[in-house]
């Protein structure tokens, strides 16, 4: 075969390569209890990316819940009102989701009357990997 029958061959990984990454928030340090952030990203080329977000209580309870795309190094803060929800924040927009039966999940207009709670951590890309930075704990004030 000739060489240039055998480039598109070598450089047919390339065209298919995706990245399906994943990061868990450990809730009171327990994976049985946890956010699980999915990044998935067709091709490396590409400038935004699919999430979607797994709350999990188990044995209760674990759902699967789509956030839709977003820039490929977008951060997605996550922030604790209490009772069990959890308000996450990818750059304008806002999300609500619940552990206690692990069904709520909501897009939000506008922040909560209550306010969004401390600051928990970071879902974030940290040397091409996705992994969640917690805040450092006293140090978190409650954004209204």
């Amino acid at each position: 075969m000739s060489r240039k029958m055998l480039l598109p061959l070598f450089l047919l990984p390339l065209l298919a390569a995706c990245s399906d990454q994943r990061a868990a928030f450990e809730i009171d340090g327990s994976s049985q209890h946890s956010l699980t952030l999915i990044r998935v990203q067709n091709f490396f080329w590409q400038k935004t990316a699919d999430y979607s977000l797994v709350a999990a209580r188990m044995p209760d309870c674990m759902r699967r819940h789509d956030i839709g795309p977003g820039n490929a190094d977008t951060r997605i803060e996550v922030y604790a009102p209490g009772n069990d929800a959890w308000i996450l924040k990818q750059g304008q927009r806002m999300f609500v989701v619940e552990t206690r039966t692990c069904q709520g999940f909501a897009r939000l207009d506008q922040v909560p009357d209550g306010g969004t709670g401390p600051l928990q951590g970071v879902f974030q890309m940290r040397a091409g990997n996705l992994s969640f930075v917690a805040a450092p704990q006293g140090d978190a004030p409650a954004t209204n």
